[in-house]
């Protein structure tokens, strides 16, 4: 029998590879669009921040409560807070805490835990121009849901106190770490609490505005209307503590 040529033969194999290395680059290439897309997409439905992606800032580095003052205090002036292994506490008698900083677009994170009976709460978009804090600045709940009379889904935990009531009761037992997530776009804002979406509200919307008219913070002008300011921790009733307090700044 006749021998046949070899070379038609590595040519199609060198072909068949090229072919195969160019369909190989193109999956490649699909692939890392749509993980670019996914990657792109938050749970939460904002757009993810593409300048600070990743950039989270501490502000709480444990041990001191440097960056934080009391509610009209001077920076520095933390009467009534202290640090307790690792963790921002307050016995529920003294003046509310704030950032030194104010914010008005971002992402807020912190774990939060109390005793037995506790309530308090954290706010956000807070100024210092009314006697307290509450009377200007919308608070995400924090509480004993159990231990604590008269709770309802308005005044539960992760609830926008007295506004927007929580979706479910997803908090941890007493004395274990509950999650927070605040996530602030403009006048768009959601809370979550260990991992449950409880609000998506905006601040803007007649809904909300109907809902600030129809409760008690009608009484004072300026509740809910800032888009930029500071961060609070509320002294209120019975020991809280805080921690792991990170924040990414959208501004």
């Amino acid at each position: 029998m006749q021998a046949h040529s070899t070379y038609p033969a590595t040519a199609w194999l060198r072909c068949a590879l090229a072919r195969s290395a160019a369909s190989a680059a193109v999956l490649l290439l699909l692939a890392s669009c749509a993980g670019n897309s996914q990657r792109n997409r938050r749970d939460d439905g904002f757009p993810r921040d593409t300048v600070r992606a990743g950039g989270w800032i501490s502000l709480f580095d444990g041990r001191t409560l440097s960056g934080w003052h009391a509610y009209q205090q001077p920076n520095g002036i933390t009467t009534g807070w202290s640090v307790d292994n690792g963790a921002i506490k307050t016995g529920g008698d003294a003046k509310d805490l704030v950032s030194d900083l104010q914010y008005s677009s971002f992402e807020l994170q912190l774990e939060w835990k109390v005793a037995p009976g506790a309530n308090s709460g954290i706010f956000y978009w807070a100024n210092e121009g009314t006697t307290e804090i509450y009377e200007n600045a919308p608070e995400d709940q924090v509480l004993d849901n159990i231990g604590s009379a008269g709770t309802t889904p308005l005044t539960a935990a992760g609830a926008l106190y007295d506004l927007y009531p929580s979706a479910l009761d997803a908090t941890r037992p007493v004395g274990e770490w509950n999650t927070v997530r605040i996530v602030v776009h403009g006048s768009k804002v959601q809370q979550w609490l260990n991992g449950v979406r409880q609000v998506d509200v905006n601040f803007d919307s007649k809904e909300m505005k109907a809902r600030i008219a129809g409760s008690k913070f009608k009484q004072w002008i300026t509740f809910g209307r800032e888009r930029r300011g500071h961060l609070g921790l509320q002294s209120h009733g019975g020991t809280v503590w805080f921690r792991a307090i990170r924040i990414k700044d959208f501004s």
